[in-house]
Formats: C-alpha cells, structure tokens, sequence
C-alpha cells in the first residue's frame, strides 16, 4: 500500500509492499503502515532515520518490521518515500484504489504556489493531483526529465528506425519527431489536460489567469512501480 501523511504544508508518502491483498487489509499491517507514515513525515522521507525510530510500543520501526513479517508469514518491505514541503506553497493529495483510511494503491502530492487561496485553486490543485494519477508524468518540464530515460527511449527509437529501411535523413527526421513527442507527453505542463484532452496542463494554467500560480513539485507513487 501507499500512505499519505501531513497536513497541506508538509505532506509525505511512503510505499510499504507486501505479497498479498488479504495482508494489505490486516489490522496490523494497516496500524504498522499508518503508525510509520506518520514517523515518515516527521523524518522527512529519510528511510535510515525511519528505521532507527522507536514506534508507541518502545521498540524501532526496523524490528517491528521483522515482529511483523514474522506475525503474518509475509515478506513486507518499505519502499519509495517523499516528503513535499515548500514554505510558499499548498500541497494538494489524490488517493486512488484506497485500501483503507489514507492507504491506498496509488497517491499524488502536487504543491502549487500562488497568494491566491480561492476555491478555483482548490478546484485545481485537486484535479491537478487527479491528473497526475491517470497521466504519470516523469516531470514538470521536459528538460527535467532524467537523461537515462530519455537516452534508453532513444535507443529504442533508433533500434526501430533501424530495421524501417527507410533513408538516414529521413530517419533522423522521424527519431527527432518521435522523442520530441515523447518529451511532450511525459512532461506535466504539456501533456494533454485529462478533464479536457485538447488543452495542455499549461493552456488551464494560462486560462485560470492567476498571475503568481505555479506548480512547484509533484510525486506520484504507486503500488510496485
């Protein structure tokens, strides 16, 4: 399951993954699994930190993990986490598949700055962690998005290209084509809208007219990714 801890100024999630749905629902996988997102969020994320902090009961999260896996006869791990905290900005968070409470199977943070505290940023900053969920972009812009995924997508590209037989200019057209397009979809302000597909995130941006509104950060974590 994904946990989601915090309040709208510092917000957390972390990944703890077990072998079965039947454990994901046992009350004491669901009470582990929400005692240590709230240490997380208290710790920031720092999974060394985490392990070493001793849980209500006087004992760590480490050996109450292995307390635990031995309760229930289950391998169980703590996976990704991430605290999102901006002093100047408003976290908003979209659980999907919730399993029970604040777990779930998936879980957006998007922080978005702006003085505007209206309900049309509310709107937005809610559906904007919708989009998240359903889109997954890998980052805010393409020039963010990290070099191996865009050196492995063009390796891809290139391999493809290669067995099209088609002539070297004309393939070195369709490959800058192709990663171009794919920068595009994979980046949060130019993906296509989910609430209206022919705007892009940053057409809603414009349209919405607040001035200072930007999206700061986002993370979306989701069960086994």
């Amino acid at each position: 399951v994904v946990a989601v801890s915090g309040d709208e100024k510092k917000t957390s999630i972390i990944e703890v993954n077990c072998e079965t749905d039947f454990v994901a629902k046992n009350e004491f996988f669901v009470s582990f699994v929400k005692e240590i997102s709230e240490i997380n969020n208290e710790k920031n994320s720092n999974i060394e930190e985490l392990k070493k902090t001793k849980m209500k009961n006087g004992v760590t999260v480490e050996d109450n993990l292995v307390a635990l896996i031995a309760k229930i006869g289950e391998k169980i791990t703590i996976g990704k986490t991430k605290t999102i905290s901006n002093s100047s900005s408003t976290n908003y968070q979209y659980l999907h598949t919730i399993v029970k409470d604040n777990l779930a199977k998936l879980a957006v943070v998007v922080s978005l700055e702006t003085k505007d505290n209206s309900d049309i940023v509310k709107t937005f900053g809610k559906q904007l962690s919708m989009h998240i969920a359903a889109s997954n972009p890998l980052a805010l812009e393409s020039n963010l998005i990290e070099k191996s995924i865009i050196d492995k997508e063009q390796e891809l590209v290139t391999e493809e290209l290669k067995n099209s037989g088609k002539p070297e200019e004309i393939a070195k057209k369709i490959s800058l084509g192709k990663m171009n397009k794919f920068k595009e979809e994979n980046s949060l302000l130019t993906q296509a809208w989910v609430m209206e597909p022919k705007k892009k995130v940053q057409d809603i941006i414009k349209e919405l007219a607040i001035n200072d509104l930007k999206i700061k950060e986002f993370s979306r974590i989701k069960i086994g990714e």
